[in-house]
């Protein structure tokens, strides 16, 4: 028995072995990819007797980020989606909001020279709650709401993508319509409108925008984001400017640190540079869901050069 098992089993492995070297390689790089982070971020000072002062606050801030994106032949379909609101509460003082966000965007592109894409897309920012002058007191002058601003961009034009850290994406030809549809807030001037009760403003013109993440060191990445738009029907000098940053410091796999800056020049909102900083630390899960077609090595065109 022994001597029919051997000459057996040799033969099962030798067929074993033929079939792995000759089973096809499978590609592994999958057409769409969806990268993701879930946040909730705390923070909390506590005083008693303390001679050098101070309220009791306690604060949240919760968001979502994520970028689902289709890479496939020539096709580019990029899809992001940032959601964020936060609130402080400071003894004697009450409650105050953060952190206010929401910024959906779209833009398909199909590649004509390499790295190159006739693009198209549509955009939307907005916030969840009421603004107020007086920080987030409710008894204060009311200055915006849900879609009070709200800003809809829809344009064509081309978007450059070597890898993954860079995208731009420049298009001459843009919509923008500038919502406000609290009844409160339009009266002529709010932002840009043109009469009282008006509720939209329509703007055409050129919009540039343009990502780049950059990984300072292991576990810690730096998001930058940035846009210009110019109105070719009126003062077209008087340019929009935006920039935002999102310092990531990962500690483990669910706790985080996030800094994050926003600048904003805008000259139908106030005639000001305005600035918003956040710091938090707390809980955060992230997804990382499928290779994108710009990381496979043989793609990387620009690591060979």
């Amino acid at each position: 028995m022994k001597k029919i098992l051997l000459p057996i089993s040799v033969f099962l492995g030798m067929y074993a072995f033929a079939q792995e070297n000759n089973t096809p390689v499978t590609d592994t790089v999958k057409a769409w990819s969806i990268q993701g982070q879930n946040t909730l971020m705390l923070n909390q000072a506590a005083f008693s007797n303390w001679v050098g002062g101070g309220a009791n606050n306690v604060g949240w801030l919760a968001g979502v980020n994520y970028n689902m994106t289709y890479e496939k032949g020539k096709d580019l379909w990029e899809n992001i989606i940032i959601l964020g609101y936060g609130q402080n509460n400071t003894k004697g003082v009450g409650t105050r909001k953060t952190q206010d966000v929401i910024n959906v965007s779209t833009n398909y592109g199909r590649e004509f020279v390499k790295h190159w894409y006739i693009s198209g897309g549509v955009g939307l920012q907005t916030q969840f709650a009421p603004g107020y002058e007086d920080g987030n007191n409710p008894e204060a002058k009311k200055i915006s709401n849900f879609m009070a601003p709200g800003y809809l961009n829809a344009g064509v034009g081309v978007t450059y993508r070597p890898h993954d850290k860079l995208t731009v994406t420049l298009r001459p030809a843009n919509a923008r319509v500038t919502f406000v549809l609290d009844d409160e807030l339009q009266y002529a001037g709010s932002y840009g409108l043109k009469n009282d009760g008006d509720s939209s403003l329509f703007q055409f013109g050129f919009l540039g925008t343009a990502m780049y993440k950059l990984k300072i060191m292991d576990n810690i990445t730096l998001t930058n984001t940035g846009s210009v738009f110019s109105n070719y029907l009126d003062h077209p000098e008087r340019l929009v400017l935006a920039y935002g940053g999102i310092l990531n410091m990962k500690i483990n796999k669910f706790i985080s640190t996030n800094i994050t800056l926003d600048l904003l020049y805008d000259h139908n909102q106030i005639r000001r540079t305005q600035l918003k900083q956040t710091l938090g630390v707390g809980f955060a899960y992230n997804i990382d869901n499928g290779n994108k077609r710009s990381e496979n090595k043989h793609n990387q065109s620009w690591l060979k050069k």
